[in-house]
């Protein structure tokens, strides 16, 4: 099996990790390809790339981390915290049509209308984007699609509305939420918002194709927030998905109610949960990230004890290395 990996890292020319967990047991861990091309510098195991969408997931926990200290419900409506920001956000949008991605607000990234993944899509100077308040004007001006709850549609300003939201209710920083209320719990020791003009050492720069120097510095936010950005390793991942399933971010029955099914999203043969993407049949629930430099994805599935993490700091890489590990383990 690993040979066809192996296979599969040759053709793709793959950058990244691959890590594959079985009932606790690491059965491969690898790493290849460059996190500096300029200066030769090569990936390893403990390298810290970053994730994308997959922090949707974890800000999600933060959210309902502060459900259950009673900050707020997932009744709660964002218009009771917005207070006269982002008026064309409906007053019957609760945290929880958020967090499922049917609130159907107006979206100030629509995948949908993104052409090349490489292109230039922020609205403003990326560097503008460094706190959350800082995204209101972007958040601003679109108008609503449908009616809370009418139906499913993947929704990246939504998460940054609860960044928002959890920072006005709790009053803390998003970062340092997410940081205490998730990463901390579940031992996530390298998982943290990074700025992307100040990567430290160990952090992986994000490439736009399979070669060249040219990297997404100026596609995204300088830092991070509730839609994606948090940069993380394959052990802190596997971690994660340890954590997750034994309580200890948040409760078992609101572990359960996150990757129960809300949606179906037949378009990506998937279902949805709060703020976890599902396999359309049985039990698989992963974290996925798509970006300028970035491609990534973390599963687990529960009733087979496998977890596996691909990540890859370049565009397109993680999904045909992925899509192998599918195959061979029957996912």
């Amino acid at each position: 099996m690993w040979d066809v990996v192996e296979g599969a890292v040759e053709r793709a020319g793959f950058s990244g990790v691959v890590r594959v967990d079985r009932s606790g047991v690491t059965e491969f861990c690898a790493a290849y390809g460059y996190a500096d091309r300029a200066h030769g510098i090569l990936n390893t195991v403990e390298t810290q790339f970053a994730t994308a969408s997959g922090t949707k997931s974890l800000t999600a926990l933060a959210v309902m981390s502060l459900v259950e200290r009673g900050t707020f419900e997932l009744n709660t409506t964002a218009r009771s915290l917005l207070g006269n920001d982002l008026p064309l956000i409906a007053d019957d949008v609760t945290i929880e049509h958020l967090l499922a991605h049917r609130s159907g607000i107006g979206d100030y990234l629509d995948e949908d209308e993104v052409g090349d993944i490489t292109d230039y899509v922020m609205p403003v100077s990326v560097h503008e984007l460094a706190t959350t308040e800082q995204f209101l004007p972007v958040l601003e001006g679109h108008e609503t699609v449908s009616p809370p709850g009418e139906r499913f549609a993947y929704n990246n300003g939504g998460y940054v509305v609860l960044a928002l939201l959890a920072e006005r209710a709790s009053g803390i920083n998003f970062h340092q939420l997410v940081r205490t209320l998730v990463c901390e719990p579940a031992g996530m020791v390298d998982t943290e918002f990074l700025r992307s003009d100040e990567l430290p050492g160990r952090a992986a720069l994000g490439y736009l194709s399979v070669d060249g120097l040219r990297t997404n510095v100026f596609h995204l936010p300088v830092l991070g927030n509730g839609d994606g950005g948090i940069y993380s390793t394959a052990a802190d991942l596997s971690a994660f998905w340890d954590a997750l399933f034994a309580g200890r971010i948040v409760s078992p029955e609101h572990v359960a109610e996150m990757v129960r099914p809300r949606s179906d999203w037949p378009e990506e043969s998937r279902r949805y949960g709060l703020g976890f993407h599902l396999r359309a049949t049985g039990d698989g629930v992963w974290l996925e990230g798509y970006d300028a430099g970035v491609s990534f994805a973390s599963l687990h599935k529960p009733s087979a004890s496998i977890t596996y993490t691909v990540i890859a700091n370049w565009s397109d890489g993680a999904w045909p290395i992925i899509k192998v590990l599918d195959e061979q383990l029957g996912i």
